[in-house]
């Protein structure tokens, strides 16, 4: 099983790497990496030597980027008729859920480190805590993984990689607005302290900003760990009735 899960992350990286269509990919996210928190962060202008302002806007950056990743992974199996194939492999159908979201995350992992050359910035511009800054990376791969899995369990529905990035990009959105500090207030405002905590507890921002500020919790590494393994189970799940069906 370990020969078939090495041989399916080789051929969904050849499947990045090989095409013209990932280094593009990586221009245009360290392009918006880079413009987002300098013209719109005013990060320069803050004087400050930390990566604060750079990790805030990762998340809304992944919220757009990561689903044009993912879009592709099972929907153009569908699309060429190849799941039909995989589906008849006598190869456990977690292999392929695996194997395809390790493929998607550890192409993300070298796209956010590719911003290192910030890391570098701040510690020419000032003595930034570079421990804080380690765990802001830190997190955010760990979030990225978690936008994966909800991408890789979109495109495992559907046959179209439109849809497969319209769907994925909007329900990201919607787990990342929730953690906004509007939603909370409106939340709050309507419903009460309650489900206020509650709907807290579900955003993807407020695990997030613990984690780049140099505290990151036990709750917050279970709640990126269990968003990862509800949707790659979910995606399991729907293999598993294509199989069956």
């Amino acid at each position: 099983m370990r020969l078939a899960l090495t041989t399916m992350i080789k051929r969904e990286l050849m499947g990045y790497f090989y095409t013209p269509i990932a280094y593009v990919f990586l221009v245009v996210f360290l392009l918006f990496a880079g413009v987002l928190p300098l013209q719109i962060g005013q990060f320069l202008a803050s004087g400050q030597a930390e990566l604060t302002i750079f990790f805030n806007y990762l998340p809304w950056l992944f919220v757009v980027m990561v689903p044009a990743v993912t879009m592709r992974l099972w929907a153009e199996e569908h699309a060429s008729g190849t799941i039909e194939v995989l589906l008849t492999l006598p190869v456990p159908l977690y292999i392929f859920v695996i194997a395809k979201f390790l493929a998607a995350w550890i192409f993300m992992i070298v796209a956010i480190l590719l911003t290192f050359p910030f890391w570098l910035t701040v510690n020419l511009l000032g003595n930034p805590d570079n421990g804080v800054i380690l765990l802001g990376y830190i997190t955010s791969i760990l979030i990225a993984g978690s936008y994966i899995a909800v991408g890789c369990f979109v495109s495992v529905t559907t046959r179209s990689q439109i849809i497969a990035f319209i769907c994925a990009t909007s329900l990201s959105f919607f787990l990342t607005v929730l953690g906004t500090q509007i939603v909370l207030d409106a939340v709050q405002d309507g419903l009460g302290v309650g489900f206020y905590l509650f709907v807290a507890s579900l955003g993807i921002l407020q695990h997030f900003q613990s984690g780049i500020r140099g505290i990151i919790s036990l709750g917050d590494i279970i709640y990126m760990l269990s968003l990862m393994g509800l949707f790659l189970f979910l995606s399991w799940l729907f293999l598993k009735y294509r199989r069956l069906s």
